[in-house]
């Protein structure tokens, strides 16, 4: 299972986030699931860092991905995570024991 956590500050928006694990849906190399879950949070990472040009801590393994912004959220760093969580439950929604996301 994929299991992601979104991290909010005291006003609501995301300050990081963390994905770990494997959907178990098909062969390395081979799950869609996880493909889909690794782009979009590979992109919001990017996007943040690159075209954004907020700083982040984050790490990057095989099966997890996690990203904490150093400066508070602002407007553009939520309107890129939020549609990374768009995203993220989407695909939530169609494999429901494959990806399970929790906010806190």
């Amino acid at each position: 299972m994929i299991k992601v956590e979104i991290f909010k500050n005291g006003e609501g928006k995301i300050s990081g986030y963390e994905v770990t694990g494997h959907s178990g849906t098909a062969a390395r190399g081979e799950d869609i699931v996880c493909a889909g879950v690794s782009a979009l949070a590979q992109t919001a990472l990017l996007g943040i860092g690159k075209h954004l040009h907020r700083e982040t801590d984050y790490e990057v393994a095989s099966g997890k991905l996690s990203m904490k912004l150093k400066g508070a959220p602002d407007d553009l760093t939520e309107a890129v995570l939020q549609s990374m969580l768009l995203g993220l439950r989407e695909i939530e929604k169609l494999t429901p024991k494959a990806v399970r996301i929790n906010e806190r």
